[in-house]
């Protein structure tokens, strides 16, 4: 099994992967990681890969995830692969998407389809494409500032994403793992 965390929004997701024809999702609010549920999760199947959301994302956030996951990877001995938040959320799509992540204090992440990661405000982001993302309650701001969210109907589950982005996504060793938190994206100028 394949286990993928992300803490890197307001509501977190864990995701099993037994194979490709079996998966399954669980999205909660908030950061915490429900220990008893990973705890069944972990004993329905050996876990063989742990892969974690890398950011951007907040701080607290991202080190829930990605110290549970690489402390699971290394007290298992199985590879750690970082997956960067907003590329997991465009890979929910199969056309262009601009991924949106909430970034706090009324700003956003975001990337869009061929371009860096950026952190800006609403009217900073392009409204060339749909969005696709988890921005807690702040939808009306993207709303009023002319974004069209993808229908979550057309999107796949954050599971299939990760699925896809893991045939090509490259183990790390431990000690090098990358997060990016708020801080290390530059406002957009």
């Amino acid at each position: 099994m394949i286990l993928v965390i992300d803490t890197s929004s307001p509501s977190i997701s864990v995701v099993g992967t037994i194979d490709q024809s079996q998966m399954s999702e669980t999205i909660s609010p908030g950061r915490g990681l429900d220990l008893d549920y990973l705890k069944g999760l972990i004993q329905s199947a050996p876990i063989t890969k742990i892969a974690v959301a890398s950011g951007p994302g907040s701080f607290t956030g991202l080190r829930v995830g990605v110290s549970f996951g690489l402390g699971l990877a290394i007290g298992l001995r199985v590879p750690i692969v970082p997956l960067p938040t907003l590329e997991l959320q465009a890979a929910r799509s199969d056309e262009p998407v601009t991924a949106v992540a909430d970034a706090g204090r009324g700003r956003f992440y975001y990337q869009v389809p061929g371009g860096e990661p950026a952190l800006g405000e609403a009217s900073d982001i392009p409204t060339t494409y749909p969005v696709v993302g988890r921005v807690a309650n702040r939808e009306a701001a993207l709303i009023a500032a002319g974004h069209r969210f993808k229908p979550e109907k057309e999107l796949r589950r954050l599971v299939e994403a990760a699925a896809r982005m893991l045939e090509t996504a490259s183990e790390v060793p431990y000690g090098s793992l990358e997060i990016s938190y708020m801080q290390t994206l530059p406002p957009k100028a």
